[in-house]
């Protein structure tokens, strides 16, 4: 690492302070406002403090922080890396990740889909991890095929390498402008936001078996995948299969260890190096946590959008009762239509408990949806009313941090 200019220095150490006291005092991780009083110092502090690292940029609609997470582990086997653990995914996050670990020659970044293109110019990131893209935050984020197309023009004449899930045509299309591509059949389950040609508008054609696709009026298709996952196993470009048998459940989590391992190896991490680290992760900033209360065994679970309620459903046990609650904070986008693109029909068959800020909402959903519930006004009215034993609950973004701050942020 270089030495940093005597005003960023002062501006990094202030920036640390601010963090300190946050947590501290209760406020918060200071994952953010370390950040913000670094940047207020020295406006090019992400610069200065991302120069002669070699990075990795994050970002997906969804599983962005457990991916960050899985490419940390990994490359842990070369050294000290820098990352914002907890999702801080904008530039005040990233500065205070950077300047927490200034002596790091390695950073994982989550970045917000958003902000990528500014994150990548300012950083100059080497390797960039694109997953999924689908509806979210749409009050903020704006439609998902600008998000795409603000990836291919940031993408075009960057010397980064990216790893892309070539299973979604909405990332294979923002990443298809790079100089250098490796494809990773990560899967899709969630195929909603992506029936239509991103290049000419027309029709995709998704009825053959597998995860293939192609236009049917142009000819944008699916590239050939260098990695691909095939169930439990991950199969390397060389074509050797690897079990990946990690901690983490679900489908989507084998999705997010099979771009974790594409992108350690391009730091020349092998699988045979990089699982042992991967299989050591067990929750990331909450998630898939079991927390304990008065005989109740509750196991954490996020979903923030359609695509992240089907993931969450994958992963929730059928036979246990489960809690369900959602907010509208600006966090969480303040229109919560989405849950109408949810099918919560699965949920028919166990006791289901409704809370959070925008319980009517969600109530009003399963209503129709012929879902029987309880309306709880409280989590902790929730969680009373099931029996002691085990116990899942999804939530939202600002429902899910505000029951994690009930048990201590548990991590």
């Amino acid at each position: 690492m270089s030495q940093l200019p005597l005003r960023a220095q002062l501006a990094s150490a202030l920036g640390r302070t601010a963090a300190t006291l946050s947590r501290a005092t209760g406020r918060g991780d200071g994952s953010v406002i370390g950040g913000r009083v670094g940047l207020m110092l020295e406006p090019d502090l992400l610069r200065k403090l991302a120069a002669d690292r070699k990075l990795v940029l994050v970002s997906a609609t969804n599983g962005k922080t457990t991916t960050t997470r899985l490419i940390t582990s990994a490359l842990q086997e070369l050294g000290d890396v820098a990352t914002n653990a907890f999702g801080a995914n904008m530039p005040a996050g990233h500065v205070s990740a950077l300047a927490a670990a200034k002596d790091a020659p390695y950073g994982v970044l989550e970045v917000d889909e958003k902000y990528l293109p500014e994150v990548l110019d300012t950083t100059g990131a080497g390797i960039v991890c694109l997953m999924n893209l689908s509806r979210d935050q749409m009050d903020r984020a704006g439609e998902i095929w600008l998000l795409a197309q603000k990836w291919r023009r940031a993408l075009s004449g960057k010397p980064a390498h990216v790893i892309a899930n070539c299973d979604d045509p909405l990332v294979t299309w923002g990443a298809s402008t790079a100089a250098r591509v490796t494809w990773v059949a990560a899967g899709q389950r969630w195929r909603e936001d992506s029936w239509c040609c991103p290049e000419c508008g027309g029709p995709l054609d998704r009825s053959a078996s597998g995860a293939a696709w192609a236009c049917r009026e142009c000819t944008f298709h699916r590239p050939e995948p260098n990695w691909v996952l095939d169930g439990e196993d991950v199969v390397d470009p060389r074509g050797a299969r690897w079990r990946l048998d990690i901690q983490l459940p679900g489908e989507a989590n084998r999705s997010n260890a099979a771009m974790a391992l594409a992108v350690a190896e391009t730091f020349w991490v092998d699988p045979a190096r990089a699982l042992p680290r991967l299989r050591l992760v067990t929750s990331v900033a909450g998630r898939y946590t079991m927390v304990e209360r008065d005989g109740r065994a509750l196991r954490l679970l996020l979903a923030k959008n359609p695509a992240g309620w089907l993931e969450a459903f994958d992963v929730a046990d059928p036979a246990l009762p489960i809690i369900l609650s959602v907010n509208a904070q600006g966090p969480d986008g303040r229109d919560t239509s989405w849950l109408w693109d949810i099918d919560y029909r699965i949920l028919a068959d166990r006791p289901v408990l409704v809370t959070g800020e925008r319980r009517l909402d969600l109530a009003l959903r399963l209503t129709v949806a012929g879902v029987p519930f309880q309306l709880c006004d409280s989590f902790q009215q929730a969680t009373a009313l099931v029996p002691p034993g085990r116990v899942d609950v999804i939530a939202n973004y600002t429902a899910f941090q505000q029951i994690r701050a009930e048990f201590g942020r548990a991590v």
